[in-house]
């Protein structure tokens, strides 16, 4: 294994490394305040040509009045692209270029300031100014992410790669980026992912590139690539032939070879930010319907089970880590006593009488509503399952665990789809589905189905 290269861009100045740590560490970025800046920048650019070419030259009254504004329509972008994933954390290698990214979110964004201006009644910019920054600020923002990765390079040096893979493969590997002459570092290699997070600290390397497919499935099926994204190390894997029919996107090079990027969770930072905000609209807007149900059914169940009235039961959540939910108790307080835990089913005998349609119409999972609130679940997600059925549940299924790479739901594609009695399995398939498949118009259209499972009364 080779050791640590000297980097081409000289030696790193620890003060700027240090700043730039602090910054990120409070949630501030270079990236944000460079998009800020010129974005203000550019609307007043813009702004004093279009009074040149008209001859307004009643500068004050443009001062007065869009200084404030324009500031505002900054702060509109910043958060489309804060949700639009434009501030999450590059990758260094196999990111293809994200042009049609940026001109989306800004016109996007000039959109969102026209229909806020049009419910305003008043326009918080210029109309011909906003249809002008629409097509001159992607070249602005996109030379924002530009110089970002120009100081990146200076302050972290190049990227320094771990080859896994048999010799033969890694040897035609390496040969190909070093006659790129992309400044990538080859910081030595590995025949396995056999002790890899130790090799990868060993060598020093920011990237790992996977040129076995075999590689991939041990990565997969096992905690390792959870560990290397979390130590900030990115990892690739090599597309081959027959890779190319199943028809793959997002297909980045690297030296001329195509790669993918792999990542332990399929949702990104900024998907899983949007996704927390889809929740708290989603339980403001629906408040005066599910608060009024909520006190009914708490009534019910008061006068039918009586104390307890919540079932709280510890479930396995996000990355594996433990939490309480809730649940109206719907059976006997020890229902589980004799048996153990047991997998609900259809008509099932522990169920309460009188109870039965509060299970069909799910709600008793409204006080899981509470857990959204606070948190440690989602809406739309994969089912919660308990600690003790995880292990056999891992090894039963490799690759089980990658449904806690989001929040657990209170209702899912294998609820909608599924029924009580489908198998673990297939219910696995649909949870992997819905994370892979993952967008905000999915989620609203298994809240839509969900109604009309609780309407029909579907088990």
């Amino acid at each position: 294994m080779t050791g640590p290269a000297d980097t081409p861009t000289g030696p790193r100045d620890p003060r700027r490394v240090q700043a730039l740590r602090w910054l990120n560490r409070r949630g501030v970025r270079l990236l944000h305040l460079l998009d800020a800046a010129s974005i203000y920048l550019t609307l007043w650019l813009i702004t004093g040509a279009l009074i040149v070419v008209r001859r307004d030259f009643n500068a004050a009254s443009y001062s007065d009045r869009y200084a404030w504004t324009f500031a505002v329509v900054v702060l509109v972008h910043l958060a489309v692209f804060y949700f639009g994933g434009l501030y999450d954390r590059e990758r260094r290698l196999g990111v293809r270029p994200g042009a049609a990214k940026i001109i989306t979110a800004v016109w996007f964004a000039s959109l969102l300031v026209g229909l806020i201006s049009w419910l305003a009644g008043e326009y918080l910019i210029p109309r011909s100014v906003l249809v002008v920054y629409a097509l001159l600020g992607p070249f602005s923002l996109g030379a924002n992410r530009w110089l970002s990765r120009r100081v990146r390079l200076r302050s972290e040096g190049p990227p320094r790669v771990l080859l896994v893979g048999d010799p033969q493969t890694v040897a035609l590997a390496e040969q190909h980026l070093v006659q790129a002459g992309e400044g990538i570092v080859v910081a030595g290699h590995s025949p396995s992912v056999v002790d890899l997070q130790q090799r990868v600290r060993e060598a020093q390397a920011t990237d790992v590139v996977l040129l076995d497919a075999g590689a991939l499935e041990a990565l997969y099926t096992s905690a390792g690539l959870a560990d290397l994204e979390r130590d900030g190390v990115s990892t690739l894997q090599i597309v081959r032939p027959q890779d190319s029919l199943l028809g793959l996107r997002n297909v980045g090079e690297i030296g001329g070879m195509p790669f993918v990027l792999l990542s332990a969770h399929a949702l990104t930072p900024s998907q899983r930010r949007l996704k927390r905000w889809m929740d708290v609209v989603v339980l403001v807007v629906t408040a005066p319907i599910t608060v009024p149900v909520g006190l009914f059914t708490t009534l019910y169940v008061a006068a039918l089970a009586g104390r307890p009235l919540l079932f709280v039961q510890q479930r396995v959540g996000f990355e594996g880590r433990s939490y309480w939910m809730l649940k109206f108790r719907t059976m006997g307080v020890d229902a589980e006593r004799g048996t153990g835990p047991v997998q609900a089913a259809t008509d099932d005998p522990r169920v309460l009488p009188g109870m039965a349609w509060i299970r069909a119409t799910r709600l008793d999972e409204l006080p899981q509503l509470l857990n959204v609130l606070h948190g440690s679940m989602t809406i739309v997600g994969p089912r919660p399952e308990r600690p003790e059925e995880m292990a056999a549940y891992e090894a039963a299924f490799p690759g089980y665990r990658r449904r806690h790479q989001t929040l657990p739901g209170i209702t899912g594609l294998a609820q909608v789809y599924g029924r009580y009695h489908t198998a673990i399995e297939y219910k696995l398939g649909h949870d992997l589905h819905y994370l892979a498949d993952w967008s905000p118009v999915v989620d609203l259209q298994i809240m839509l189905r969900t109604v009309w499972v609780i309407v029909t009364r579907r088990l």
